[in-house]
């Protein structure tokens, strides 16, 4: 029987947790943490791994999980935080420290990376606690039940959402988990499962979202389209009014998902969202699929669903129905690989599987049942959210323009922490982003300075963030080249004083490094 030692904290935080149950350090990694491995679109944009290959701890408070993430020796090494017993408002409270940003009130996963959330032994409830992770990336929450958050009343935690991601969210895995409320908006309960502010890459897998007016929503507004990439597979929603999720902008993928019991609406895809919606099993609701509340419309792709008692209003302003004979209305795309149970034995698939405390399994793509080998996979280093400094190599033959004295950079937006001058420091390790999947990021001069030759170089650790592109002469408006991707751009040498890269589409939100000019 191994035996706990203390975990090592940092001076700073020793006065902060004294009289706390606090997180204690196993010997080694365990195989309970690790168990299975991220599917749909986490498994994109480098993947999701969490805390893997790093310091397992065991945690039956809040306090306590605050200060494991506090005591890492950066915000992004990687750690495995083992969750029992119930977590409240009376067991959490803000821990400090230079590796964290933490809150009272509220599990507060905020500007890290590299962490997962397990429950083990009898069970971890966040019981009127809400999970809320913000300008982070590579986070797995696993195996845990959070119920009855709410924004009003008493005691309020993470706006009334049981799990809620916004601001720059990357690589997220939610499995396994029972995502429950009493009641709807007028008994002081929002979303479930939220996403918004430039969310991206999420799979929520094997869980249960019930007994609430509000499954969850991607994107908070009919503007906040930022958000995306999106896989939910194999989840029971039961008991839901709507927002099944609701889904604006965006790509989400729907498959061997059981929906029973929604009673206002259901997938609602709509300010130009697009939704894959595969082999489900639909039964005894209404409006399960379509555009709601909006004329701003979405689209959607079906097959192999069942539609068992399911209703269907008629279409009028701001009400699109897909039913009752749903028909595609675009193409989706999927660039991961996926095995589908055939709808009709969802729902006793997912009965068996989704939620806490059901031994994590998950089905063999058969409708049956299985049990994931556990693993400890090797020490990984994910993506960071701040790339490890890295001096950019000089291409032969020239001068880089961008770094002489009196040039400059300016563009049409910059996503949070981002940039523009980050474009022109000779550093892959900082970037500039766009704050959306498209934008303008460009090099100035005071006077006119010629080029022939661009260089775009993506950051370090990522690669095939940029999609189709044109370079683009500002002074005068002229195309000089497009293409896609980073790389070498040469063209006709050209005198100006600012030139524009200008990214029309990515798969996500694109990033640059460096954008290097050379006269010849």
């Amino acid at each position: 029987m191994r035996r706990p030692v203390a975990l090592r904290l940092h001076a700073t935080l020793a006065t902060a947790i004294v009289g706390i149950a606090v997180a204690v350090a196993l010997p080694s990694p365990q195989a309970s943490a690790a168990v299975g491995a991220a599917t749909g679109y986490a498994t994109q944009n480098g993947g999701t791994t969490g805390g893997a290959g790093g310091q397992t701890v065991r945690a039956t408070t809040g306090t306590a999980i605050h200060a494991a993430l506090c005591g890492r020796a950066s915000s992004s090494t990687p750690i495995v935080i083992e969750v029992t017993g119930t977590i409240n408002h009376g067991n959490t409270s803000k821990v400090s420290g230079s590796s964290c940003n933490t809150a009272d009130g509220v599990i507060e996963l905020k500007q890290i990376s590299n962490v997962t959330i397990v429950g083990v032994g009898s069970g971890a409830v966040f019981d009127q606690l809400g999970i809320h992770i913000r300008d982070s990336r590579n986070i797995i929450i696993q195996n845990v039940t959070v119920r009855n958050v709410k924004k009003s009343g008493s005691p309020t935690s993470n706006g009334g959402d049981a799990i809620g991601m916004e601001s720059t969210v990357r690589n997220v895995w939610v499995d396994h988990v029972t995502l429950e409320a009493s009641g709807g908006e007028s008994e002081g309960y929002d979303g479930l499962f939220d996403m918004k502010d430039d969310t991206q890459y999420v799979t929520l897998s094997y869980s249960i979202l019930r007994n609430s007016g509000r499954g969850g929503l991607i994107g908070s507004s009919e503007s906040d389209r930022s958000n995306g990439f999106v896989t939910f597979e194999h989840n029971l929603y039961e008991n839901i009014d709507s927002r099944t999720p609701l889904l604006r902008g965006g790509v989400a993928h729907m498959f061997n998902n059981h929906y029973t019991g929604l009673r206002e609406s259901g997938i609602n895809s709509r300010a130009g969202a697009r939704a894959k919606v595969e082999n489900n099993y639909f039964r005894n609701s209404k409006d399960v699929l379509g555009t709601f509340y909006t004329n701003e419309r979405g689209s959607w792709q079906v097959a192999g669903n069942i539609f068992d008692n399911v209703t269907w209003s008629a279409t009028g302003n701001e009400n699109y129905p897909a039913g009752p004979n749903p028909t595609s209305t675009t193409t989706v795309g999927i660039p991961y690989s996926y095995r589908l149970d055939g709808a009709s034995c969802v729902p006793d698939i997912v009965r068996q599987t989704a939620g806490a405390n059901t031994g994590l399994k998950v089905s063999n793509g058969s409708c049956s049942p299985q049990t994931p080998t556990p693993t400890t996979p090797a020490p990984t280093t994910p993506a960071p959210t701040t790339p490890p400094p890295t001096t950019t190599p000089p291409p032969s033959g020239g001068t880089n323009l961008s770094l002489a004295s009196g040039a400059g950079a300016d563009g049409s937006s910059k996503a949070d922490g981002t940039s523009y001058g980050n474009v022109r420091d000779g550093n892959l390790g900082t970037y500039w982003s766009p704050a959306g999947s498209t934008g303008t990021v460009s090099i100035k001069w005071g006077s006119a300075t010629t080029v022939s030759r661009v260089v775009i170089r993506e950051p370090s650790g990522t690669s095939g963030s940029i999609g189709s592109w044109q370079l683009v002469n500002n002074d005068t408006g002229a195309v000089l080249a497009s293409g896609s991707g980073a790389g070498q751009i040469t063209f006709g040498a050209t005198s100006l004083k600012k030139i524009n890269f200008r990214i029309n589409s990515s798969g996500g939100t694109p990033r640059v490094g460096e954008f290097e000019t050379y006269a010849s």
